[in-house]
């Protein structure tokens, strides 16, 4: 298909400052692309990516919020229009509209060299997308030099279509059956505008005109997949739906990768007018959510009924289509002509780890990693549940982690049957670690015999050490209630395990973790005699069953009083890595 391409012409090439209207700049994909060709130099895409580049791209992965387009010469100039008045300008646009008669928007669009109308999010848009083109055909006869119009669509406009083989479902739709396409009922909207688009722009000296059939947007803040990520961060769900079978294949691209090939259709003005812009995934419903369960949540999928979907308050009619569509698509004539710097070519789950980057910052969720010690009956397990409660972070408690990791190791060495509709694949792969789950145990039952049930510091820190390593702390953050009450717990549970990324602290060699280790340490303390009289104080239902019973508290209390007179105590090791200790009495 490279024959069909047409490089613009070199008068046009020399041409450096090109201004580009994008209608709803405050939408999340037209955000993302016009954040993106703002940082991107006219004519860039004609040149071969060096090695160089591709790595300074992979560093700048996640574009930041500032404007960037002051920092190159030669980007293009960003112009469109706000959904609403009170919206803020975005800093890499140089001008917005909004609310403006159609006479004085012409005037605007007029002003541009590249029209692009996305009506991905917003289908009422396309009847001003039809009105854009067709005023601007009209006026094309007067255009001093060409002007370009993109249409960026979506694949639900051959939701419908019939396959090409009928004995072969897994043969892609290319570019070139755009003819055969049969859209879903409820985009018949997108699909008379991408008719009317393509019907005009036939003068490609003048005004050339484009359709984008992009696969579902995901990246940066998260788009329609947002309402997983979001599902599955706020962690109030065992599972994360999966609506009906989950094995339809949705036809996918990064937002930014999306931008890519409007950059190359701006710089190159290819012949073929009707693109299809998609990744090389061939990622079905299950995929995408179990990959987000896996990365960001509980863990798991359930399958529930299609109708469900409507429950998610934050999935519309369209996004619910876009997630329930079949459809195997090939961006072929992108694939072959032209020069994408990619995010995501192999689609979202090979770059999971990269997309929750971006998720994360995008929407400025940021872990918060909270240690409180103290004396027993101080407050700190009332004080962590408040903060844990009101931050949304996971409450950890050395009881608690060692009664989970023992009944997650005896459900790995019991047998079960598999319930109807969710995941299966954790069973298959737990197979393997039977023995090793069975060992541990028996070590496990082996120490507490010997200790009076108390289990070896080797078991508590193991747990912990996974505990803190687990995707739910790791995204949302948590509070360690109690832990460590040592000087050697503290070493052992934060020590760095891969020597190659061991720190200098205070001039020798100290390695510690600094995806588990806590942001903020809080030290409670009271007298022995305040402690003492609270604990007589407490309702008989609370002191049932815990350390606060007379002789055990007073034991407990000892003991920590006791580890606290030594040299090296927890807070000292804090102390050491700079972390400095909040005292509160």
């Amino acid at each position: 298909m490279a024959e069909e391409e047409e490089s613009a012409a070199p008068a046009e090439k020399a041409i450096r400052i090109q201004r580009v209207f994008i209608n709803l700049l405050d939408s999340y994909s037209s955000r993302n692309i016009g954040k993106f060709l703002s940082n991107c130099v006219v004519g860039a895409s004609l040149e071969e990516i060096t090695e160089e580049e591709e790595e300074d791209d992979e560093n700048k992965s996640a574009m930041p919020e500032a404007s960037m387009a002051k920092l190159k010469e030669g980007t293009f100039q960003i112009v469109g229009t706000l959904s609403k008045l009170d919206v803020p300008r975005p800093e890499f646009a140089v001008e917005t509209y909004c609310g403006m008669s159609q006479e004085d928007l012409l005037l605007r669009l007029l002003e541009c060299d590249v029209i692009i109308y996305n009506i991905t999010e917003s289908p009422q848009q396309a009847e001003e997308a039809i009105w854009a083109v067709s005023v601007l055909n009209e006026e094309s006869s007067h255009f001093e030099k060409r002007k370009v119009f993109i249409l960026v669509s979506t694949v639900m406009t051959w939701a419908r279509s019939k396959p090409l083989d009928p004995d072969d479902s897994e043969v892609p739709f290319t570019e070139e059956d755009y003819r055969r396409r049969k859209q879903h009922p409820n985009f018949l909207d997108h699909i008379n505008a991408e008719k009317m688009v393509l019907k005009f722009g036939k003068n490609v000296r003048k005004f050339a005109t484009y359709v984008v059939a992009a696969g579902l947007q995901y990246g940066m803040e998260g788009g329609i997949l947002h309402a997983f990520f979001k599902l599955a961060w706020l962690g109030e769900v065992p599972a994360l739906p999966v609506f009906g079978d989950g094995t339809n294949v949705i036809p996918a691209i990064h937002v930014l990768d999306l931008a890519g090939v409007i950059q190359n259709i701006i710089d190159h003005v290819p012949k073929l007018r009707y693109l299809v812009a998609v990744d090389e995934s061939v990622h079905t419903l299950e995929d995408f959510v179990k990959c987000i369960s896996r990365s960001t949540g509980p863990g798991k999928i359930q399958k529930v009924p299609k109708e469900n979907a409507f429950l998610t308050k934050d999935l519309t009619q369209e996004n619910i289509d876009h997630l329930l569509v079949n459809l195997r698509m090939e961006a072929l004539f992108v694939k072959e002509n032209f020069n994408i710097r990619w995010f995501a070519q192999a689609g979202f789950v090979e770059n999971i780890n990269s997309i929750l980057k971006e998720y994360k910052q995008s929407r400025r969720l940021l872990p918060i990693k909270i240690c409180i010690l103290g004396p027993p009956a101080v407050g700190k397990s009332s004080i962590a549940e408040v903060l844990a409660k009101y931050y949304k972070l996971h409450h950890i408690k050395m009881k608690d982690v060692i009664s989970e990791a023992i009944a997650k190791l005896e459900a790995i060495i019991t047998p079960k049957d598999v319930t109807e509709g969710e995941e299966e694949g954790e069973e298959e792969e737990e197979e393997d670690n039977v023995e090793e789950a069975q060992e541990l145990l028996e070590g496990i039952k082996e120490s507490m015999d010997q200790n009076a049930g108390r289990l070896e510091d080797q078991y508590i820190i193991r747990f912990m050490k996974e505990k803190l390593k687990s995707m739910p702390c790791r995204n949302q953050g948590y509070i360690l209630d109690g832990f460590p009450k040592t000087y050697d717990q503290a070493k052992d549970l934060f020590s760095q395990e891969d020597e190659e990324e061991e720190e200098e602290v205070r001039g020798k060699m100290f390695p510690y973790d600094k995806l588990i280790i806590p942001e903020f340490v809080c030290s409670l303390d009271a007298s022995d005699e305040f402690l003492k009289e609270r604990v007589m104080n407490l309702p008989e239902s609370i002191v049932t069953g815990t350390h606060y019973s007379q002789d055990r508290f007073l034991r407990a209390l000892s003991n920590y009083r006791d580890v606290n007179t030594e040299d090296e105590t927890v807070l000292n090791y804090f102390d050491e890595l700079e972390i400095h200790p909040i005292h509160i009495e």
